[in-house]
């Protein structure tokens, strides 16, 4: 059953229900009302008959049923339990009413073949004398079931418009979500991610969502718009930023692929020709170099993985020395690529988090600086306060490549000649948001400064080792 067929029988069972209590209600409270008004009527011909009583005498009538007005009237002098002349007998009850000895009362009691609602009360100042005052219960009767007749009509009538009425407005307020599902629809067929979802004014708002997908608030911090618009711009958002992952892990793909076929053919070549000549001189040379093939393939690997956990892995937190990690990081570097100088001004701090993953993180920021860095060229590491600055002498980095160097799997057009698959940065921004820190990159004028911010402990920045 489709929604807007549901939203029909929702809506219209609703009203019916809604109004069939109403009706409920309002019938016994109209038809206690119609009788109240009759009664009051009859009460008031009731205080009339001393007036009327004399008409009567002249007329020669009391003591029979006379008419008054739409009521029935008759005095009853001497009342006496009995037939009277033209009407109900007089009971010892009704004797009772007229010596005052009871409170006048109404009944309802056939006669002819008529309902009467009967008044019975005491003569005016006279003891002995009855009045009677009657109406045929027939008259509000009639008025109630008239109106219970028109309640059983418009309550059906009432749920039906609504019914009808709701499957209208569901249509149309439907109608995004009808659009929204055809390219949902298509974009399972294709596969396109890039399907533009038009607004409810017709315009696309794909292009509107891809340049704000990344603000604060997203698509959901809309103040006064309504819940279809806010769905068509949460999807949209959604749609482009998995357009975005997978654009991502394609370029991850390519790159992953070019960086894994050349250590794999020369790793390949160099154990070729250890095993067609194991005793070559040149072995050990081979063997080397197969092995630092097979250590860059581990280390393109251990990216991959490290990436692929998304901040789920665990971390082993503790108090951890920053600027002693920072020193192991340079020294490392020193004997991996000595031609390079390096200065450290390193001041003591102390943070909270995982030493291994802290150090990968300089290692990857100092890693990137060797590799733009020129000969005989300058890097200065420095550590205090919680933060990390490592500062190269490269070329820097072109300023729209600046917001997106710490994205997944980027890699400008610059760099991809050269070795890496542009994760490193990535990993050190994952490590840095998952120590609660920051990271940038500060353009300088000769090279680009990275600065890694964390929490530092209070009172802890003096610390010994």
């Amino acid at each position: 059953m489709s929604l807007r067929a549901r939203v029909t029988i929702a809506v219209g069972a609703i009203v019916f229900g809604a109004l069939g209590i109403v009706a409920a209600v309002v019938y016994p409270v109209v038809g206690a009302k119609l009788r109240g008004t009759s009664d009051q009527a009859l009460m008031q011909v009731a205080k009339n008959a001393p007036t009327i009583a004399g008409k009567l005498k002249q007329a020669g009538t009391l003591g029979q049923l006379v008419p008054f007005g739409s009521t029935q009237l008759q005095i009853l002098p001497g009342a006496a339990v009995g037939h009277p002349n033209g009407f109900v007998s007089v009971t010892e009850h009704d004797v009772e009413v007229a010596r005052g000895t009871a409170k006048p009362y109404f009944h309802d009691e056939a006669y002819g073949g008529v309902l009467y609602r009967i008044y019975t009360t005491q003569f005016a100042r006279d003891p002995g004398v009855l009045v009677r005052v009657a109406q045929p219960a027939s008259n509000s009767a009639t008025t109630q079931t008239a109106l219970g007749w028109l309640l059983v009509a418009l309550v059906p009538a009432a749920a039906i418009a609504a019914a009808v009425t709701a499957r209208l407005a569901a249509g149309r307020v439907l109608r995004p979500v009808g659009r929204l599902t055809e390219t949902v629809e298509r974009i399972r067929a294709t596969g396109d991610l890039s399907a533009p979802i038009e607004a409810p004014g017709g315009a696309s708002r794909c292009r509107t969502i891809r340049s704000n997908s990344r603000g604060a608030g997203g698509a959901g911090s809309s103040g006064g718009a309504d819940e279809i618009s806010r769905l068509e711009r949460a999807f949209a958002a959604m749609t482009t930023a998995l357009n975005e992952s997978v654009s991502a892990q394609r370029r991850l793909v390519a790159d992953a692929s070019h960086e894994l076929r050349t250590p794999l053919t020369s790793l390949t070549t160099n154990l070729e020709l250890l095993a067609e000549r194991p005793d070559d001189p040149s072995a050990p040379a081979l063997t080397a170099a197969a092995l630092a093939e097979a250590g860059e393939l581990r280390a393109l690997i251990n990216d991959l993985v490290d990436l692929s956990r998304d901040g789920r892995a665990s971390l082993h937190i503790e108090d951890v020395r920053l600027d002693l990690v920072a020193e192991r990081v340079a020294a490392r570097a020193d004997r991996r690529v000595p031609g390079l100088r390096y200065e450290l001004e390193c001041r003591p701090t102390l943070v909270r988090g995982d030493s291994d993953a802290l150090e990968r993180a300089i290692g990857n920021l100092v890693d990137n600086a060797l590799k733009w860095s020129p000969p005989e060229g300058r890097i200065l590491i420095s550590a205090a306060s919680g933060t990390v600055e490592v500062s190269d002498e490269g070329p820097g980095i072109p300023a729209e490549d600046l917001p997106h160097i710490f994205d997944r799997f980027y890699r400008s057009a610059n760099t991809r000649a050269l070795p890496g698959s542009g994760l490193g940065l990535a990993i050190v921004r994952r490590i840095a948001d998952l120590h609660d820190g920051t990271v940038e990159a500060i353009p300088l004028e000769h090279g680009v400064k990275f600065r890694l911010s964390l929490p530092e402990l209070a009172g802890q920045s003096d610390s010994d080792g």
